[in-house]
Protein backbone atom coordinates (compact mmCIF):
# COMPACT_ATOMS: atom_id res chain seq x y z
CA UNK A 1 0.00 0.00 0.00
CA UNK A 2 2.77 2.38 0.87
CA UNK A 3 4.40 1.79 -2.48
CA UNK A 4 1.14 2.50 -4.33
CA UNK A 5 0.56 5.62 -2.28
CA UNK A 6 4.06 6.84 -2.95
CA UNK A 7 3.67 6.22 -6.68
CA UNK A 8 0.42 8.17 -6.85
CA UNK A 9 1.82 11.06 -4.82
CA UNK A 10 4.96 11.11 -6.93
CA UNK A 11 2.89 11.15 -10.12
CA UNK A 12 0.77 14.02 -8.82
CA UNK A 13 3.88 15.93 -7.88
CA UNK A 14 5.43 15.41 -11.32
CA UNK A 15 2.24 16.55 -13.02
CA UNK A 16 2.14 19.70 -10.88
CA UNK A 17 5.73 20.62 -11.64
CA UNK A 18 5.14 20.00 -15.33
CA UNK A 19 2.83 23.03 -15.31
CA UNK A 20 5.80 25.23 -14.47
CA UNK A 21 7.79 23.87 -17.38
CA UNK A 22 4.88 24.59 -19.70
CA UNK A 23 4.57 28.11 -18.28
CA UNK A 24 8.29 28.74 -18.75
CA UNK A 25 8.06 27.79 -22.43
CA UNK A 26 5.12 30.14 -22.95
CA UNK A 27 6.87 32.99 -21.13
CA UNK A 28 10.11 32.64 -23.08
CA UNK A 29 8.25 32.37 -26.38
CA UNK A 30 6.10 35.42 -25.68
CA UNK A 31 9.08 37.50 -24.53
CA UNK A 32 11.23 36.72 -27.56
CA UNK A 33 8.62 36.71 -30.33
CA UNK A 34 6.66 39.75 -29.15
CA UNK A 35 9.61 41.86 -30.34
CA UNK A 36 9.70 40.37 -33.84
CA UNK A 37 7.05 42.48 -35.57
CA UNK A 38 5.35 41.23 -38.73
CA UNK A 39 6.22 37.63 -39.53
CA UNK A 40 5.15 34.73 -41.75
CA UNK A 41 5.35 31.11 -40.62
CA UNK A 42 6.62 28.76 -43.32
CA UNK A 43 6.07 24.99 -43.09
CA UNK A 44 7.41 22.09 -45.11
CA UNK A 45 9.03 18.69 -44.86
CA UNK A 46 12.32 18.14 -43.04
CA UNK A 47 12.95 15.22 -45.42
CA UNK A 48 13.15 17.10 -48.70
CA UNK A 49 16.74 17.40 -49.96
CA UNK A 50 18.60 20.49 -51.09
CA UNK A 51 18.46 19.15 -54.67
CA UNK A 52 14.66 19.12 -54.74
CA UNK A 53 12.98 21.90 -56.72
CA UNK A 54 10.95 22.87 -53.67
CA UNK A 55 14.10 23.68 -51.70
CA UNK A 56 15.02 26.55 -54.04
CA UNK A 57 11.39 27.55 -54.33
CA UNK A 58 11.07 27.79 -50.54
CA UNK A 59 14.27 29.78 -50.32
CA UNK A 60 12.87 32.29 -52.80
CA UNK A 61 9.51 32.54 -51.00
CA UNK A 62 11.33 33.49 -47.80
CA UNK A 63 13.56 35.96 -49.60
CA UNK A 64 10.59 37.73 -51.19
CA UNK A 65 8.75 37.88 -47.86
CA UNK A 66 11.75 39.53 -46.24
CA UNK A 67 11.75 42.14 -49.00
CA UNK A 68 8.10 42.83 -48.12
CA UNK A 69 9.11 43.52 -44.53
CA UNK A 70 8.31 40.17 -42.90
CA UNK A 71 10.39 38.07 -40.55
CA UNK A 72 10.37 34.35 -41.33
CA UNK A 73 9.44 31.71 -38.74
CA UNK A 74 10.04 28.00 -39.30
CA UNK A 75 10.37 24.84 -37.25
CA UNK A 76 14.11 25.41 -37.30
CA UNK A 77 15.06 22.00 -38.68
CA UNK A 78 16.45 20.68 -42.00
CA UNK A 79 14.76 20.33 -45.39
CA UNK A 80 12.31 23.04 -46.37
CA UNK A 81 12.62 24.67 -42.94
CA UNK A 82 16.31 25.16 -43.64
CA UNK A 83 15.51 26.53 -47.09
CA UNK A 84 13.16 29.14 -45.63
CA UNK A 85 15.63 30.23 -42.96
CA UNK A 86 18.37 30.36 -45.57
CA UNK A 87 16.31 32.56 -47.90
CA UNK A 88 15.47 34.93 -45.04
CA UNK A 89 19.06 35.21 -43.85
CA UNK A 90 20.49 35.72 -47.36
CA UNK A 91 18.11 38.64 -47.82
CA UNK A 92 19.19 40.07 -44.45
CA UNK A 93 15.85 39.43 -42.80
CA UNK A 94 15.08 38.04 -39.37
CA UNK A 95 15.30 34.24 -39.52
CA UNK A 96 13.56 32.48 -36.61
CA UNK A 97 13.52 28.78 -35.73
CA UNK A 98 11.14 27.15 -33.26
CA UNK A 99 12.91 23.86 -32.68
CA UNK A 100 11.19 20.84 -31.09
CA UNK A 101 12.83 18.30 -28.81
CA UNK A 102 11.94 14.86 -30.16
CA UNK A 103 13.52 11.39 -29.83
CA UNK A 104 14.89 11.61 -33.40
CA UNK A 105 16.95 14.64 -32.42
CA UNK A 106 16.22 17.60 -34.70
CA UNK A 107 19.24 19.85 -34.89
CA UNK A 108 18.65 23.51 -35.71
CA UNK A 109 19.76 24.46 -39.20
CA UNK A 110 22.68 26.92 -39.52
CA UNK A 111 20.55 29.75 -40.95
CA UNK A 112 18.53 30.46 -37.81
CA UNK A 113 19.30 33.80 -36.14
CA UNK A 114 16.79 33.56 -33.30
CA UNK A 115 16.30 30.07 -31.88
CA UNK A 116 13.74 28.83 -29.37
CA UNK A 117 13.65 25.22 -28.17
CA UNK A 118 10.37 23.60 -27.15
CA UNK A 119 9.57 20.37 -25.34
CA UNK A 120 5.82 20.68 -25.87
CA UNK A 121 4.33 20.65 -29.37
CA UNK A 122 1.23 22.55 -28.29
CA UNK A 123 3.25 25.47 -26.90
CA UNK A 124 5.28 25.64 -30.10
CA UNK A 125 2.09 25.61 -32.19
CA UNK A 126 0.74 28.60 -30.28
CA UNK A 127 3.88 30.55 -31.17
CA UNK A 128 3.56 29.74 -34.87
CA UNK A 129 0.02 31.11 -34.94
CA UNK A 130 0.20 33.99 -32.49
CA UNK A 131 3.01 35.85 -34.21
CA UNK A 132 2.23 35.10 -37.86
CA UNK A 133 0.46 37.33 -40.36
CA UNK A 134 0.21 34.37 -42.74
CA UNK A 135 1.03 30.68 -43.12
CA UNK A 136 2.86 29.43 -46.20
CA UNK A 137 2.55 25.65 -46.50
CA UNK A 138 4.88 23.70 -48.76
CA UNK A 139 5.00 19.93 -49.39
CA UNK A 140 5.30 17.98 -46.16
CA UNK A 141 4.05 15.09 -44.08
CA UNK A 142 2.12 14.68 -40.83
CA UNK A 143 3.77 17.63 -39.09
CA UNK A 144 3.08 20.00 -41.98
CA UNK A 145 -0.49 18.72 -42.32
CA UNK A 146 -1.00 19.15 -38.59
CA UNK A 147 -0.04 22.83 -38.79
CA UNK A 148 -2.20 23.29 -41.89
CA UNK A 149 -5.36 21.83 -40.40
CA UNK A 150 -4.77 23.48 -37.04
CA UNK A 151 -4.77 26.89 -38.72
CA UNK A 152 -7.80 26.08 -40.90
CA UNK A 153 -9.78 24.90 -37.89
CA UNK A 154 -8.88 27.94 -35.78
CA UNK A 155 -9.97 30.28 -38.58
CA UNK A 156 -13.11 28.25 -39.36
CA UNK A 157 -14.23 28.37 -35.71
CA UNK A 158 -13.27 32.07 -35.32
CA UNK A 159 -10.83 31.26 -32.53
CA UNK A 160 -8.33 33.50 -34.30
CA UNK A 161 -8.67 36.32 -36.82
CA UNK A 162 -8.61 35.20 -40.41
CA UNK A 163 -5.21 35.37 -42.11
CA UNK A 164 -3.83 34.02 -45.40
CA UNK A 165 -3.11 30.30 -45.57
CA UNK A 166 -1.22 29.67 -48.79
CA UNK A 167 -0.48 26.19 -50.16
CA UNK A 168 2.48 26.18 -52.54
CA UNK A 169 2.69 23.47 -55.21
CA UNK A 170 -0.74 22.86 -56.74
CA UNK A 171 0.12 19.40 -58.02
CA UNK A 172 1.26 18.25 -54.59
CA UNK A 173 -1.91 19.51 -52.90
CA UNK A 174 -4.37 18.61 -55.67
CA UNK A 175 -5.35 15.21 -54.30
CA UNK A 176 -6.09 16.63 -50.85
CA UNK A 177 -8.10 19.54 -52.22
CA UNK A 178 -10.06 17.27 -54.56
CA UNK A 179 -10.85 14.95 -51.62
CA UNK A 180 -12.06 17.87 -49.51
CA UNK A 181 -14.40 18.90 -52.33
CA UNK A 182 -15.58 15.50 -53.54
CA UNK A 183 -15.89 13.72 -50.19
CA UNK A 184 -15.81 16.02 -47.16
CA UNK A 185 -17.87 18.83 -48.69
CA UNK A 186 -20.24 16.40 -50.38
CA UNK A 187 -20.85 14.65 -47.06
CA UNK A 188 -21.77 17.98 -45.49
CA UNK A 189 -18.81 18.06 -43.12
CA UNK A 190 -17.61 21.34 -44.63
CA UNK A 191 -19.32 24.32 -46.21
CA UNK A 192 -18.18 25.95 -49.44
CA UNK A 193 -16.99 29.01 -47.57
CA UNK A 194 -14.60 26.82 -45.57
CA UNK A 195 -12.77 25.95 -48.77
CA UNK A 196 -12.03 29.64 -49.27
CA UNK A 197 -9.96 29.85 -46.08
CA UNK A 198 -6.90 28.70 -48.04
CA UNK A 199 -5.55 29.30 -51.50
CA UNK A 200 -3.21 27.21 -53.68
CA UNK A 201 -0.46 28.68 -55.85
CA UNK A 202 2.61 27.48 -57.73
CA UNK A 203 5.26 30.20 -57.64
CA UNK A 204 6.96 32.19 -54.89
CA UNK A 205 5.67 35.39 -56.45
CA UNK A 206 2.07 34.12 -56.36
CA UNK A 207 2.47 33.17 -52.70
CA UNK A 208 3.62 36.66 -51.76
CA UNK A 209 0.92 38.29 -53.91
CA UNK A 210 -1.74 36.19 -52.17
CA UNK A 211 -0.62 37.58 -48.83
CA UNK A 212 -0.37 41.14 -50.10
CA UNK A 213 -3.77 40.85 -51.77
CA UNK A 214 -5.40 39.64 -48.56
CA UNK A 215 -4.17 42.62 -46.56
CA UNK A 216 -4.92 45.07 -49.37
CA UNK A 217 -8.60 44.09 -49.02
CA UNK A 218 -8.57 44.11 -45.21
Amino acid sequence: MRKDKFTKENFASEETWRVFRIMSEFVEGFEVLSKVGQAVSIFGSSRISRKDKFYKLTEKVASLLVKEGYAVITGGGPGLMEAANKGAKKSKGLSIGLNIQIPQEQRPNPYVDTLLDFHYFFVRKVMFVKYAKAFVILPGGFGTLDELFESLNLIQTSRIDKFPVVLVGKEYWRGLIDWLKSTVLKKGCLSRVDLKIFTAVDSPEEAVEAIKGFYAKA
